[in-house]
């Protein structure tokens, strides 16, 4: 029992991150019917910038994880405006293709910009009074339970909870996100009635990105190391936590991201570690064939 206790804390802790890198996925889905396949290289740049302004700016983990999410922010606009708006009115083919290149671009980029080798990421940024909290609620629940958490996965689990609940609240309690579900319900009505869908798909774009740079600077705190292709396969996870939910629908992507990092970490621990990411992919035929609209998700006809 206390196994299973202990792999289903790692696949929370895991899961909540793929949740995070999922909620891009599916709001730029929602708005744009678009899967960005450069989301997971942008997950990759946040954890980049904020291993530079730790070493080089000397700064702590809440100002890296910050600057981190706005300079992935910006990254994000940046891509929507050169590579997929100029696309929006082509075929979707066009943009799919266009996404895969923007991915590789980032990829051997990052390569060329800062090295193929893994670059060790410091894990001495939890100081002061949060650690100290983090700290002693890992010890409480080793002593109560026998099950070992650190303070990291705490960490993770906390912050994911907190931007995933903050973004629900915005989505359904602001009138930004009311004009974001207006655009995704139907982006030419809305535009009619006088909402901005270019400033809403780029807003998207925004959160999206914001939320996957946090996701890679909290794993980089995790695993302590870093390199130019770690986004490949937490985005391609991400993906599949996003189908599974229902791609499109926030909620879903929570619940499929948990999921996903629970299944993960239960193959691991009563399968193999060498099924570990073919899990993933197990789970997205198995959506696919039996309710392709995922979890949450629901049947509609799309006009043609």
């Amino acid at each position: 029992m206390t196994e299973f206790a202990q792999l289903l804390v790692q696949g929370i802790a895991w899961g909540s991150v793929y949740a995070l890198i999922a909620l891009g996925y599916t709001m730029v889905y929602g708005v744009l019917r678009l899967i960005n396949f450069a989301h997971g290289d942008v997950y990759m740049v946040g954890a980049f910038i904020a291993f530079y302004v730790v070493n080089y700016a000397h700064v702590g983990l809440f100002a890296a994880l910050v600057i981190s999410m706005i300079a992935c922010a910006a990254l994000g606009v940046i891509i929507e405006r050169g590579a997929y708006r100029p696309l929006r009115n082509h075929p979707r083919l066009a943009a799919l293709i266009t996404a895969i290149g923007v991915s590789l671009f980032l990829e051997n980029g990052g390569q060329l910009l800062f090295g193929a080798e893994p670059q060790p990421f410091p894990r001495d940024l939890l100081t002061g009074p949060v650690a100290t909290g983090l700290g002693a609620a890992s010890a409480a629940i080793e002593r109560t339970t026998h099950v070992i958490i650190n303070q990291e996965q705490i960490l993770i689990i906390l912050a994911s909870l907190a931007m995933m609940a903050g973004l629900q609240i915005f989505v359904r309690r602001t009138k930004v996100g009311k004009a974001i579900r207006a655009v995704a319900l139907d982006r030419h009505t809305a535009s009619l009635m006088g909402i901005n869908t270019d400033t809403i798909i780029s807003l998207t774009f925004v959160i999206g990105s914001a939320l996957a740079a946090a996701a890679g600077v909290l794993v980089s705190l995790e695993v302590g190391q870093i390199d130019p292709i770690m986004g490949l396969m937490p985005g391609l996870k991400a993906f599949v936590a996003a189908v599974l939910g229902g791609i499109g629908n926030i909620p879903g992507a929570m619940i499929g991201g948990v999921i996903m990092g629970i299944a993960e970490f239960l193959v691991v621990g009563y399968i193999s570690s060498s099924y570990r990411d073919a899990i993933a992919f197990a789970i997205l035929i198995a959506i696919l064939l039996i309710k392709p609209t995922g979890i949450t998700g629901k049947g509609a006809v799309e006009k043609v």
